[in-house]
């Protein structure tokens, strides 16, 4: 006799995702709920980070890593941690590496995201000043040898930038209180994607100012699903300029 999820399976495929999907969500909104016992809110949000650090680990290929960091550029400006941070570690490694403590190179971002409690104002600017402290920094991109010579530097990809947290404080969700807030955040200010995991998400990965809103009992799995597209879209990262780096050590002419 077959179990309840596979006789759901076979009678209504939709409805199968949707409630499978839906427990990935239940779970991890219980394990945030569990940090509340934790007495000192920088553990507390350590804990919470790695849950979403270890949620995004699931979802995303091999190819990307994800990690608390800080991210470098040639130029050695740095900006302060970053709760998650996505990047290549296929074609670009960390460095300075100390225990959990790493600097990411600028050229390997994809996204990045803060972790908060809540998503509420304030919140929301101080994640967008933590986008512009990123996406500020300087990047290199250098041809790539190619079986018929040099390919060209691949253009820089925007790096995506967003916000996680267990609850948001508007009764509407992402609602026209959320959009007035967030659309005051421009330019390298800018967030592209949030989540709450109490169950609501949005992006505006399509463009021309147009939300879009995950489903409320999925909003953990739409977000990543919708996540995922992005970042395909986005290809591999540039080739790093090793030269650039090497140049604030030594007197050499960089590439």
């Amino acid at each position: 006799m077959a179990n309840t999820s596979k006789r759901l399976s076979d009678e209504n495929g939709r409805l199968f995702l949707q409630k499978a999907f839906a427990s990935e969500q239940a779970c991890l909104a219980s394990k945030l709920a569990t940090s509340n016992r934790i007495t000192h809110d920088g553990d507390k949000g350590e804990v919470n980070e790695q849950h979403f650090i270890d949620t995004l680990i699931a979802y995303l290929p091999d190819r990307y890593t994800v990690a608390k960091a800080i991210i470098l550029d040639s130029l050695g400006q740095t900006t302060d941690s970053i709760d998650v941070v996505v990047f290549d570690r296929q074609y670009t490694p960390t460095l300075l590496d100390n225990e959990k403590h790493r600097y990411v190179p600028a050229e390997a971002v994809y996204g990045v995201f803060e972790c908060k409690p809540t998503i509420h104002k304030n919140y929301l600017e101080y994640a967008g000043d933590k986008a512009a402290s990123v996406r500020r920094l300087h990047r290199t991109s250098v041809p790539v040898p190619h079986s018929d010579g040099l390919k060209a530097p691949k253009p820089l990809h925007p790096i995506l930038c967003g916000i996680l947290a267990t609850e948001i404080e508007w009764t509407d969700g992402f609602g026209d209180a959320f959009k007035k807030n967030h659309a005051a955040l421009t330019g390298d200010r800018k967030l592209d994607c949030g989540l709450a995991v109490s169950g609501a998400s949005f992006d505006v990965f399509d463009g021309d100012g147009k939300y879009t809103i995950g489903p409320k009992e999925n909003a953990l799995v739409f977000f990543l699903f919708r996540f995922l597209e992005k970042l395909q879209s986005l290809g591999t990262v540039p080739a790093i300029c090793w030269n650039s780096y090497a140049k604030q050590l030594a007197e050499i002419n960089a590439k």
